[in-house]
This record gives structure tokens, sequence and C-alpha cells, in this order.
């Protein structure tokens, strides 16, 4: 089938994964991304789970303090609704949105839309966490970051959970969850 080269420059739109373990920097990388498309006049729109309310209801904050504006959203389907006429979507802590998150970010980057999306890999089991799988399969790019181990001083990939609460979803920083190896995750 051919395509008229004018359709070609039109759709320039991609999926970004930023993952890794807690403390890894997803959310610095992020913000670093965002504010580079801001330096070039892109149009950015950024998005995050309204559930998570450590730090700002209206910022995303990485663990550094570095701070950004967003728009909490109670689903990812609002993302859509909320980026029309915008270059560049960012969303953090994807791990807390719905099984929609992957079509809504295909959604947008088939629209010509850069979509850069920062969560979790795997949940405090080690196991896949969310959409993240699916987002990973979906996506142009993948940028895999690691924290440094507490226990070791090795990479670390896995966000050990220090408390006995079994919910896969706990918010929480360093009283909560701590970075490790594999070889330290394992030999709890």
């Amino acid at each position: 089938m051919f395509i008229e080269p004018q359709r070609l420059s039109e759709n320039r739109g991609w999926i970004e994964v930023v993952c890794g373990s807690m403390f890894s920097g997803k959310t610095e990388e992020l913000m670093r991304r965002l504010r580079r498309a801001q330096i070039a006049h892109q149009k950015v729109a950024i998005f995050k789970p309204a559930i998570d309310r450590r730090y700002d209801e209206y910022e995303i904050v990485s663990h550094d303090a570095a701070r950004i504006q967003c728009t909490p959203v109670e689903n990812s389907n609002n993302i859509l609704l909320l980026s029309a006429d915008v270059d560049v979507v960012g969303i953090d802590e994807a791990q807390f949105f719905d099984i929609d998150l992957p079509e809504v970010a295909e959604q947008l980057a088939v629209k010509g839309t850069r979509v850069i999306v920062a969560g979790l890999d795997m949940d405090y089991t080690g196991k896949p966490f969310g959409s993240i799988p699916v987002l990973l399969a979906k996506a142009e790019y993948v940028t895999k970051l690691h924290a440094i181990c507490v226990k070791c001083g090795n990479i670390a990939s896995f966000s050990f959970r220090r408390t006995k609460i079994d919910d896969q979803i706990l918010l929480g920083e360093k009283d909560v969850y701590e970075p490790r190896c594999r070889s330290c995750f394992n030999r709890v």
C-alpha cells in the first residue's frame, strides 16, 4: 500500500516507557524529557493517577524534590479527553492506572503524539505490575533504570517492601520500600 509522504511526516507519534524499581530515577527522567519538550516549545500535558497524593495533588514530585505541574486523573480514558492538541503526553506512576492505559497510549501515538510513560515494572513481590508489561511490548523506546541496593551496593531492580502489608498497592517512601538487587531481594 502506498502512503503519501505528507502523511508520514504528520504522524510522528510514539510511546516511550521509563521503568525500574523504587528510587531508580523514573520520575526524574520523565521530568527531564518533559522539560526538554517544553524548551522545544512543544505543547505538553502531564498526568498522574489521582490516588497518588504523597507529595502534592497537582504536581509530580521526584524523590529529590524536583516538581512539575500535572493533572491528576481517575482513569486513563480521561487522558484522551484532556490531551487534545498536545505534542507530548507525560504519564507518571503508570502502574496505578487501569488496564486501558496501553490502549490510550496507542491511540495518542497513532494520532501523532509522543507519549512518555514512567512506572514500576514490578510490584513488591517481583511480579509484573499493572499494565506496564503491555506498555513495554507496545513501546518504541524502553529505558530501564536501576537504583542502588541498600544491602550490598549492586544495581537494584527490585522494590523490597519493609512492612507485612499484602496489598499490591501501598503508597510509600523509604519508610516502606527499599531498593535491592536480585540476590538481596531473594535472601529475605
